[in-house]
């Protein structure tokens, strides 16, 4: 997400105008809609400040990168449909027999 779009959803939030946000930023109006809309990059400081003259903050972590998600999700897109469709009778059989088993125990 840019920071324009963030700024524009803090303002939303903290229901300002785009002219109300500027004057609490000691800034103008235009320079408010040029960050909005995308002309005009602010700076992470920027968008910081903006953010906590509405009330919010922005929270940023680094954290290690997990592709696990999108491996599994390649593997299903390259499967036939007869595939899937196999795969879907095996998950449903696996489950029908966790049930038994459930319902045997109990």
């Amino acid at each position: 997400m840019k920071g324009g779009h963030l700024i524009k959803e803090a303002r939303k939030r903290a229901g300002f105008s785009q002219r109300q946000l500027a004057e609490r930023l000691a800034t103008s109006q235009s320079v408010v809609a040029r960050w909005e809309n995308g002309s005009r990059s602010p700076t992470l400081e920027t968008v910081t400040r903006t953010l906590r003259a509405c009330g919010l903050d922005l929270q940023v972590s680094i954290t290690p990168y997990d592709d696990h998600d999108l491996v599994l999700a390649e593997r299903e897109r390259r499967r036939t449909p007869a595939q899937r469709l196999n795969r879907l009778d095996e998950t449903l059989e696996f489950e029908r027999r966790v049930g038994a088993a459930r319902a045997s125990d109990g």
